[in-house]
């Protein structure tokens, strides 16, 4: 029997055939967390060790530790969907403590993400947990400064240099965008930056600022660029999906509204399968090391919305949705547009 393909008409009809994927393993997930702690752990400890007479092999052990913190964002991640542990209490206290090492309150994250697979593709609610993106016809209404804001923002030094570090150094810090939703989001913002300042405090008092410059900011700031990278690329490429009203249908936004980063080995395992984003979306409590059987047993899922490493480097040059192609746009090709009307 054939796939049903991805339509707006039979997206739900997804539901219930990736439903037989959500249950995790207890014992394949802890080996997933060890897994990933232990070299990320060991890198550490070798950066650490070289810190005195090779400060700079230290500094790029750091650089590339931080695709191991990703993994352990991505485990992260599925614990604030439920994916990781049937058993609830050990998988939040495991998100929780993970939160101290990716810079991420753990139940701010989880509300602000839930909150983004809610409204995803969802013209009239965006601003929380997406890529800030204007259509063409709120591009033009601006005037000639707030096209330049836009402008800056969606520059490539701004969106995987310095928003990456903005983001985790510096706006996880309070609860943006739950900052009046009650104690428990600020007790979550709060408790985790206690905790990292104790972990910095520890840092400094045993290996100086040269641990703190050299291995602990390294690392956080590749994991920010490599994780800021994935998620734009997971939902900014042109046939992405935007509609508004009764336009806009959730697991068609779902579906069609996230890529299928075609990613290879061993750069699909370092990144916990997220490339496989348009599974994650339509059913978030997947496990991330079962999205891979999905595709194995579902040639249809497999093939849609497919962006290879090459494809997904043109996406940078998309800023605008334009209502009217339906399609993510350029601003040369709106000067383009503007100069032939």
């Amino acid at each position: 029997m054939s796939d049903p393909l991805p339509t707006p008409a039979n997206a739900r009809q997804w539901l219930a055939v990736l439903a037989q994927y959500r249950d995790p393993s207890l014992g394949r997930s802890l080996f997933e967390l060890a897994a990933t702690a232990l070299p990320f752990l060991t890198i550490w400890a070798l950066a650490w060790w070289l810190l005195a007479d090779a400060p700079w092999a230290s500094f790029g052990l750091a650089l590339f530790n931080g695709i191991f913190l990703v993994r352990l964002f991505i485990i992260q991640h599925d614990c604030g969907h439920g994916a990781f542990l049937k058993q609830r209490g050990l998988q939040n206290w495991i998100g929780r403590s993970l939160g101290v090492l990716t810079l991420t309150p753990y139940a701010v994250w989880q509300r602000t993400h839930a909150i983004h697979h809610a409204s995803h593709g969802n013209l009239d609610a965006r601003g929380i947990g997406d890529v800030t993106t204007l259509t063409v016809a709120e591009y033009l209404a601006r005037g000639r400064f707030g096209r330049w804001l836009y402008r800056l923002y969606r520059h490539p030094v701004v969106l995987f240099v310095l928003g990456p570090a903005y983001l985790f150094l510096l706006q996880n810090r309070l609860p943006i965008g739950l900052m009046g939703a009650g104690w428990r989001y600020w007790v979550s913002a709060m408790g985790t930056n206690i905790m990292i300042a104790l972990v910095v405090a520890g840092l400094l008092w045993a290996g100086g600022w040269a641990a703190v410059l050299l291995i602990y900011l390294p690392c956080a700031i590749s994991a920010a660029t490599i994780g800021v990278w994935l998620f734009y690329v997971q939902h900014q490429f042109e046939e992405t999906h935007w509609s508004k009203g009764d336009d806009w249908q959730l697991h068609h936004a779902a579906l069609e509204g996230s890529s299928h980063y075609v990613l290879p080995q061993p750069l699909r395992w370092l990144t916990g399968n997220i490339g496989i984003h348009h599974v994650h979306h339509l059913y978030s409590r997947i496990p991330f090391y079962r999205l891979p059987e999905v595709l194995r047993h579902h040639a249809t899922l497999a093939e849609a919305q497919r962006l290879t490493i090459a494809e997904s480097f043109a996406t940078v040059r998309l800023h605008l949705w334009d209502e009217a192609r339906g399609k993510l746009v350029s601003f040369s090709d709106l000067t383009r547009g503007e100069a032939a009307a």
